[in-house]
């Protein structure tokens, strides 16, 4: 059965926003998370354009390696023309960090040249930031060819739509989701590596606020037969309400099958690596378990962090190896818990 790559969303969807919003909170977001084959190394990349700060694009790079080395980049850049040579807005850029849609739901680019300050994955778990790093020289230019039908939040379960109806879906706010196949170069400093592995895609345009935002617990990633996982899911509420909890299964063919999770390794500790971040998701076909191990974590550095409030949760995204019936693959992990849960 052939994939329908659009998952029935309109193609106008992928592209980027070309003008500055009326609505100072709007915001038109790209980013992706990359996990070569071998579990060497995993990269997050991003581009954020809120409508109050618009001629600042926010924009980020994380580059972490097993080894504990980690390339981390925060800066705010004046945006380049979103129009391509058609005059369609896929181009989304700032600085050294360029997004395109090459063809809808289908290839996307993305790429990097500059600078970036190099850390370590235990300083940043610890919140013991280094002082003016050192730059390094990055360079990157990678193809993303999408694997799998995109996942719209709410789209696969009724009840996770209903809890997305109030201050929960704010915290999301209107965004997809993508699995993809990753191929490029990556030269970081002398080092020259093939970038070959597998990755996520969002795609966020709208509002978004995080007041009374708890927690979270996101992974997906897609195995070498095609099939593939994902899911999101909130900690319970102290109001007792239905917290959103919603994932899927796809087996390489057809369309997402909806799934909740079960069994959810929340965020409890801040380490390198070597977190059981194993899972149980329910289907209407019955359990499905997978087991995943973290072989690298990094712990947000968020900006304004300094005035949020005491209890906002502290963010952890990793990069793990995941098992399902027999298959490895490497995919993505990230889990927040506000600072009284994790142990010190």
């Amino acid at each position: 059965m052939a994939i329908d790559l659009s998952g029935g969303i309109s193609t106008s969807r992928e592209y980027l926003l070309a003008e500055k919003p009326a609505n100072h909170e709007m915001r038109d977001a790209v980013n992706v998370w990359i996990a070569s084959a071998d579990g060497s190394f995993g990269m997050r990349i991003g581009i954020e354009a809120l409508a109050a700060t618009w001629d600042a694009h926010d924009t980020w790079l994380d580059i972490a390696f097993a080894n504990g080395r980690v390339i981390s980049f925060r800066e705010s850049h004046k945006p380049a023309s979103p129009l391509d040579e058609h005059g369609l807005a896929t181009i989304r850029g700032a600085g050294p960090v360029m997004f395109q849609c090459v063809t809808p739901f289908q290839r996307w680019r993305v790429a990097f040249r500059g600078f970036a300050p190099e850390t370590t994955a235990a300083h940043l778990a610890s919140g013991n930031l280094i002082n003016a790093p050192n730059p390094v020289a990055v360079d990157f230019d990678i193809e993303l060819s999408m694997a799998a039908p995109p996942w719209v939040p709410g789209s696969l379960l009724q009840e996770a739509a209903e809890t997305l109806t109030g201050n929960q879906g704010e915290h999301m706010s209107p965004r997809y989701e993508q699995l993809f196949r990753a191929q490029g170069s990556l030269r970081v400093g002398e080092k020259c590596l093939d970038v070959k592995g597998s990755g996520l895609r969002i795609r966020r345009q709208g509002v978004r606020r995080l007041e009374g935002f708890s927690g979270h617990c996101w992974q997906s990633a897609v195995f070498p037969s095609g099939k593939a996982f994902g899911f999101n899911v909130y900690p319970p509420r102290e109001d007792g309400e239905p917290s959103y909890n919603e994932g899927f299964i796809f087996d390489g063919t057809g369309v997402l099958q909806p799934a909740r999770a079960v069994r959810v390794p929340w965020l409890d500790r801040l380490q390198v690596s070597g977190d059981d971040v194993s899972f149980v998701l329910e289907t209407p076909e019955g359990e499905v378990s997978v087991a995943g191990t973290t072989f690298i974590n990094t712990r947000s550095v968020n900006k304004g962090s300094a005035i949020l409030p005491p209890e906002f949760p502290i963010v952890q995204q990793a990069h793990a190896r995941y098992h399902w019936d027999g298959e490895e693959s490497c995919g993505m992990v990230e889990r927040s818990s506000q600072p009284y849960k994790i142990a010190h």
